[in-house]
């Protein structure tokens, strides 16, 4: 296929979806059509992309010497951009019911469909600086999303969003600027491009501005302490909160960290350093305090976004192990995540639709008023949870096995806060599902008449999601080979070196 096919899916979102104002639609039903195809469209596209694998690069256009908006596809991208386009369609598909009596859809839309194209750029970027450039778009057409109620509460999150990721992007340039003066070459190469004749007696000074380009980079990943940004998010809309919660902000942040981690950087410069102890730590820190906060809280998107940040650090602390089984349980994590994290966030929005409850003290007796919606919910539970059967019991039991193999007391540390983190997680989602299956013997169901589940837009993806975690539960091998190619590449990468 054809390389110039990179550039055609990042572009047609984003075109595509800056048409959704101008377009002269005369019901609401020829937008979604409008939008629904659209998306389905390039997912389709990619996907036959994807499994294609064409050779070689395309330059969009060129900056300025060696710096340039180019596109490549790789392992790594390949999964990332496979992820984005599976869900990408069902989560348009959930919005429709969503959004329907909400204002200015066109514009919601709009920035929706964009940032699929946006995201793609991310996941194709053939370097660091096409890369940097779409995380940094990513930022400026996500905000939109975040304060489309216009509510004060809206407007603030949106700030707090905007200065956090700005404030990020400030510290990654750095990494940047220093990838481009000690590199061989700005592209991602497995194992990494910095030139050890240029680095000379300045490795120190190299290893602390990783750390500060892993923490830029990890601030879109909710990384403590630059977490507050993400459920303070959740005032958004349930399909944005789902977006960037799931797929597209925080699964960048996570992404780009492995890129410049293990295709910038490289790990031998970074394994065993001061600067690895660090990163580790911020993870292990960030896995424990982000569980604890949502045992805490009450509000439903709130006590899932604090859920998020936990366990964007499991992807972080297997990308900060800095080994090839490392990368293999991030990877997996970031995928398996995406899954649950988008099941879970779809469910709790499906309770605020039909209901308008945003507490976890108002969900008594749901369950059987809502047992589609509480049945999916209770399977993401534990799923996150990790019980066997289940895709979030193969990422965790990879990273685990990642943590024992890479022999870093550190790791150990990483271990024991993956199993505080399973036991509040299991406390923190199964009240919700005992509270709303359970309510007691004297609980007064004509209180909750009213409630029911949603149509069959909402709850098809639903259905979509939990069958996903229980297939990549019982059947993981297909996605495990492919990951595990990827590190292969990764090792045989260093190994020549």
């Amino acid at each position: 296929m054809n390389t110039s096919m990179m550039v055609a899916v990042v572009l047609l979102p984003i075109i595509g979806g800056a048409l959704i104002p101008l377009l002269p639609f005369k019901t609401r039903r020829q937008m979604m059509i409008y939008v629904e195809s659209l998306v389905l469209l390039n997912s389709v596209l990619v996907l036959s992309l994807l499994f294609a694998q064409p050779e070689g690069d395309f330059t969009l256009f060129r900056f300025t010497g060696n710096l340039s908006v180019s596109f490549r596809l790789d392992g790594l991208g390949t999964l990332f951009a496979g992820l984005v386009s599976v869900l990408w369609p069902l989560a348009t598909l959930y919005s429709f019911e969503y959004m329907k009596h909400e204002e200015h859809e066109k514009i919601f839309f709009m920035f929706y469909v964009m940032t699929f194209g946006i995201t793609l750029g991310i996941a194709l970027a053939e370097d660091i600086v096409t890369m940097y450039f779409f995380y940094e778009m990513l930022s400026l057409v996500t905000v939109p999303l975040v304060m489309h109620t216009l509510t004060k509460e809206a407007v603030r999150a949106s700030r707090t969003y905007l200065y956090y990721s700005l404030g990020g992007a400030a510290f990654a340039f750095i990494g940047m600027i220093f990838i481009l003066i000690y590199g061989t070459t700005s592209e991602f190469v497995p194992g990494g491009v910095l030139d050890t004749a240029k680095i000379g007696d300045r490795t120190n000074l190299l290893l602390l501005i990783y750390v500060l380009c892993f923490c830029g980079f990890s601030v879109k990943a909710a990384m403590w302490p630059f977490s507050s940004w993400l459920p303070k998010a959740g005032v958004a809309p349930t399909p944005v909160t789902a977006l960037l919660h799931a797929v597209a902000v925080v699964k960048a942040g996570a992404f780009t960290v492995m890129r410049v981690t293990y295709y910038s950087f490289g790990t031998e410069l970074l394994r065993g350093t001061w600067a690895q102890d660090i990163v580790l730590g911020l993870t292990i820190v960030t896995i424990v305090y982000g569980c604890s906060r949502a045992l805490k809280e009450t509000h439903i998107k709130r006590r899932l976004a604090w859920s998020t940040v936990s366990n964007l650090s499991y992807i972080l602390f297997g990308a900060a192990l800095m080994t090839p089984l490392g990368l293999v349980g991030a990877m997996c994590h970031m995928v398996c995540h995406a899954v649950m994290k988008i099941c879970s966030f779809f469910c709790a929005g499906a309770v605020i639709y039909k209901t308008e409850r945003n507490y976890v003290h108002e969900l008594n007796g749901f369950g059987r008023k809502m047992p589609k919606v509480f049945t999916i919910f209770t399977i993401s539970g534990l799923a996150l949870m990790g019980v066997p059967g289940l895709c979030g019991f193969i990422s965790k039991w990879n990273l685990a096995k990642a943590a024992v193999a890479s022999e870093n007391p550190l790791a150990y540390v990483g271990i024991a806060a993956l199993l505080v983190s399973a036991l509040l997680t299991a406390i923190y989602m199964m009240s919700i599902t005992v509270r709303a299956f359970f309510p007691g013997k004297d609980f007064d169901y004509s209180a909750i008449s009213d409630v029911e589940d949603p149509n069959w837009m909402m709850i098809l993806p639903l259905v979509i999601f939990a069958a996903a975690i229980v297939v990549m539960g019982v059947h993981s091998q297909p996605l495990m080979e492919l990951l595990e190619s990827v590190a292969a590449a990764m090792n045989t990468a260093v190994l020549m070196n």
